[in-house]
């Protein structure tokens, strides 16, 4: 995997994928970051994401996080839409 020195990764999964028109990007790290810290950087950077990102689910390293989450030393944040399906 790539690094952007101290960069978070953002991964994009589905029609989340679709909407950015990327299947990852790279955000870079502020002090204090949040969650909500990246998607606003998101929604700011493409416009698009900005629906599935008010109803995806997000993971940092893996583990499901609220917004206010801190992002800490994570190193990847997934956007991951809702499935339909069984």
């Amino acid at each position: 995997m790539g690094s952007q020195g101290d960069a978070l990764l953002v991964r994009f999964w589905a029609g989340a994928r679709a909407a950015a028109g990327t299947a990852q990007m790279y955000v870079p790290r502020t002090d204090a970051m949040t969650v909500a810290d990246v998607v606003t950087h998101l929604e700011s950077t493409r416009e698009e994401l900005v629906p599935v990102l008010q109803v995806c689910a997000l993971l940092l390293d893996g583990r499901a996080v609220r917004r206010e989450e801190p992002v800490g030393a994570a190193q990847v944040l997934e956007v991951l839409p809702p499935f339909a399906g069984g």
